[in-house]
């Protein structure tokens, strides 16, 4: 199983944006340089960071989604029928930082048509090599999540009075963009989650219960969603999904172990793995995991929010906890977010960042021989 993604040290997508792409950044927002010019800089730069991640030894490389200003905003609002629009504030609190509110807003049937981001990742797969490319991409929630749950002033338009109807237009959606990055020459996508840390959260489950939400249900809905979508994968293709509870400027929004989605989630979700946040005491023990299937299960028992190294012998530790409820042979290693989620990026230093990705390395090739 180690031969197949996701690896025994794997990442989950986003680097820290180096600091002329976020001169490029601001340059473009001002009018100073046009979008050509803009690309240029951030071609360069992807092209500089994919050279560092095969120099470090990773097994499969991103772009470190260097095109986008936010994880999960810039994919949802180029789908069909979406709109991004400005916010106030943002409908999730981050324990420090705030960054700049926007939302999305359902306005037309979702769709899945001329994507940037195919191009995005054909420009990834030129320059990569043979080295095996992850696409990383918000997950079929997320949409459904920001626009109807998180929303305090959802109204839905005439095709989605029925929310069954926007569950199947959203999966079928998905299973366009599946397709459509296999045709591309992606063999690795992952989607990245905020839901089902928020419905970890005991805060954030009574306050959307107050509102009236069956989170139960939404959550079973999630999985069919996600699943309808996945009938799209190709057999030789991985799709693997990312928890995340929050991570802006090295700060979170979420906390809580996963039991309340074990079940449902882990026991019924049919992607091939699943990058899980371990790396504080946010994310509860592992028994949760005791619901994991064949799923491979990716410990994300190392902190890309702060710059010291974990201590070695207990992240050995900590992964043999683990096996108590997952087989040694289904888990893998890894950062428990990204280092950018979104443009601004975490407080460390890119010698920082480099030297996590190094750490995970060194541990996953001492725990596991293959």
């Amino acid at each position: 199983m180690g031969n197949r993604a996701p690896f025994r040290y794997d990442i989950v997508g986003s680097f820290l944006r180096p600091d002329n792409l976020k001169k490029a950044r601001e340059e473009f927002l001002k009018g100073e340089i046009d979008a050509e010019q803009l690309k240029a800089v951030e071609d360069k730069a992807i092209k500089e960071l994919v050279e560092k991640e095969k120099e470090t030894g990773l097994l499969a490389v991103t772009d470190g989604e260097f095109r986008r200003r936010y994880w999960h905003l810039d994919f949802l609002a180029d789908l069909e029928g979406v709109e991004e629009i400005k916010a106030d504030h943002w409908s999730v609190h981050f324990k420090g930082h705030q960054p700049k509110a926007a939302t999305l807003k359902i306005v037309d049937k979702i769709d899945f048509g001329n994507h940037p981001f195919l191009e995005h990742f054909k420009y990834l797969k030129s320059i990569a090599g043979d080295t095996l490319c992850k696409m990383t991409i918000p997950s079929p929630s997320m949409l459904h999540l920001i626009c109807c749950v998180r929303s305090e002033e959802y109204a839905p338009i005439k095709r989605y009075q029925d929310a069954k109807d926007l569950y199947h237009d959203i999966a079928i959606a998905y299973q366009k963009a599946i397709r459509a990055f296999y045709d591309a020459g992606c063999r690795y996508l992952q989607l990245d989650d905020t839901s089902w840390g928020e419905f970890c959260d005991a805060e954030k489950r009574k306050a959307y219960k107050d509102r009236g939400f069956d989170l139960e249900e939404i959550a079973k809905n999630y999985v069919d969603m996600i699943n309808l979508a996945l009938e799209a994968k190709p057999e030789d293709m991985t799709i693997t999904m990312h928890i995340c509870r929050g991570n802006f400027r090295s700060t979170w929004f979420s906390s809580g172990g996963y039991e309340p989605v074990a079940q449902t989630l882990f026991g019924h979700c049919k992607v091939d793995g699943f990058f899980l946040e371990y790396d504080s005491e946010r994310s509860g023990d592992f028994s949760p995991l005791r619901y994991i299937k064949d799923q491979k299960v990716v410990l994300g028992l190392i902190t890309s929010k702060f710059p010291e190294l974990e201590d070695k012998e207990e992240v050995k530790k900590r992964i043999k906890e683990a096996e108590k409820y997952v087989e040694k042979e289904q888990l893998c290693l890894s950062p428990q977010c990204g280092f950018s989620s979104t443009e601004e990026g975490n407080v460390m230093t890119e010698e920082e960042q480099w030297k996590k990705v190094a750490f995970v390395k060194e541990v996953a090739e001492e725990v596991w021989a293959d």
